[in-house]
């Protein structure tokens, strides 16, 4: 990463045809789709990749895959998140041999670990890593959420060039923000979309928002509208990224329901197969009509 990767990075979904096979052409069909929006860069094997629900092997052909068809367009950021240091090192490596840019880590789940821990663990990873790393937050999934000091305490380490936040909560946001004040070549993104224009406006440096991924042009224009501070044009936009945020993602009462309405979306529009990795499952018709309609009232 020469420059700081500001902008729209989508969470790419992993198209499957079943639970231990990609949808190839779906997955080639939706990086052009994302490349025809606009985005700055591709994130693959993140929580909207669904990336703890498939193999090992599984996730070694996303990586395979989608630096073959994204071809050095843009830059390519991988997610090497796992319980066990070994494994996520391991995935880090696959990703620098097929030539990604950067590797993305959430804390490791399942033991929640004190702020020291987390640090120390990261202090064990980084160094083991070829690529640079962006720190993930995701403390609905992993228990843990990083104080705004243990990230400054990682991010010592050069190799650290950035932060995702998926907390939702406005108020630590600003805080990472305002620890990281110093450091304005630090990359923090957000990842709620219902938060992004607002956080741009106040000086972050974009999203890596999952409706991205069905209407990359929208998500775009509206991280331009924030930079250009155009606040009536904000205003525009972000109702519609409202509108995505309080229907496609509310069908049905489902604690994936926002996972299942983006596949379902993405099937809709005919880019990829809208199959979901066990515990979960695709919409039937009757939801995924709730779907179509939700997609054409917007009228994008």
């Amino acid at each position: 990463m020469k420059t700081t990767l500001c902008g729209i990075v989508p969470p790419l979904v992993t198209p499957l045809l079943d639970n231990d096979t990609l949808d190839d052409a779906g997955l080639e069909r939706l990086i052009e789709h994302v490349i025809d929006g606009g985005v700055n860069g591709i994130f693959i094997l993140g929580t909207t990749g669904e990336a703890q629900s498939l193999s090992f092997e599984l996730r070694y052909e996303m990586i395979k895959k989608t630096a073959h068809f994204l071809n050095k367009r843009l830059p390519l950021l991988v997610g090497i998140s796992d319980t066990s240091l070994v494994d996520s090192v391991s995935l880090g490596n696959l990703a620098a041999e097929f030539g990604a840019d950067a590797v993305v880590s959430a804390p490791p789940y399942y033991f929640a670990t004190g702020q020291p821990e987390l640090a120390e663990f990261y202090e064990q990873l980084i160094p083991q890593l070829e690529l640079p790393v962006y720190l993930y937050n995701m403390p609905t999934h992993t228990k843990v959420s990083f104080a705004p000091s243990t990230i400054r305490r990682i991010a010592e380490n050069p190799k650290v060039i950035g932060f995702k936040d998926s907390s939702a909560n406005g108020g630590y946001f600003q805080s990472v923000m305002y620890e990281m004040r110093d450091r304005p070549e630090f990359s923090i993104f957000v990842g709620p979309e219902e938060m992004m224009a607002e956080v741009v406006l106040m000086g972050a440096h974009g999203g890596v928002n999952g409706g991205a991924n069905m209407f990359p042009r929208l998500y775009v224009d509206l991280y331009n509208a924030a930079i250009a501070k155009d606040v009536d044009k904000v205003r525009e936009l972000h109702a519609k990224v409202m509108q995505i945020s309080s229907t496609i993602y509310t069908v049905g009462s489902y604690g994936s329901s926002y996972l299942k309405g983006v596949k379902s979306g993405l099937s809709v529009l005919g880019i990829c197969s809208d199959f979901l990795a066990a515990p979960f499952n695709k919409f039937d018709e009757e939801h995924k009509d709730k779907i179509r309609q939700a997609i054409e009232a917007l009228e994008l």
